[in-house]
């Protein structure tokens, strides 16, 4: 099994910082998912109404489109960074600085332009924790990716796959409300 990974995947880098912010990481999302499981939930999604939770304290609420650019906001800047931190002519650290960037992009251009928001709104709280876990997320994989430079390259080669997939996956959004409507009305 080891033999074959290794045949994909670069071997992990000699950095205390990496195997800090991976068991961090893992630590965090486990404690987020067992909360999730005993009833305490992350405050900010549109099918959850902030209005109605019972809270033994005050909470901040910000509205749902200025929660939703404190999530992505942070890791866009930390992707843009990368270019001017890490400017270098490796071509995966290009592919994953490019697509971490492009992605968070994306995402703050939808909450300025394409989405709908409801009125419940997004807990402060709520809105840190995401925003600290997409940040610590996109800057951990553009470091790691970072340390890999001068690594042999791994025997298979998935950099191209990896952009068809990202391609896929980033343009795969639906139309947004008033161009779906067109669309539906001459059918």
């Amino acid at each position: 099994m080891a033999s074959m990974l290794s045949n994909v995947i670069f071997p992990p880098p000699p950095s205390l910082i990496i195997s800090v912010m991976s068991v961090v990481s893992l630590v965090a999302i486990a404690g987020l998912g067992i909360s999730e499981i005993l009833g305490k939930h992350l405050q900010y999604s549109k099918f959850w109404n902030l209005s109605s939770a019972k809270s033994s304290r005050e909470q901040i609420k910000l509205s749902s489109r200025t929660g939703m650019l404190v999530f992505y906001v942070p890791a866009l800047l930390s992707g843009v960074a990368s270019f001017v931190l890490y400017p270098n002519h490796d071509p995966r650290l290009f592919l994953v600085k490019a697509a971490l960037t492009i992605h968070f992009f994306k995402r703050t251009i939808e909450v300025l332009f394409v989405h709908k928001y409801s009125t419940s709104g997004v807990v402060l709280d709520s809105a840190i924790l995401i925003s600290c876990s997409y940040f610590s997320a996109t800057s951990s994989m553009i470091y790691g990716q970072y340390l890999t430079q001068g690594f042999p390259e791994p025997k298979v080669d998935l950099k191209y796959p990896g952009v068809l997939l990202f391609l896929v996956g980033i343009t795969r959004q639906p139309l947004p409300p008033p161009c779906s409507c067109l669309v539906e009305n001459k059918e």
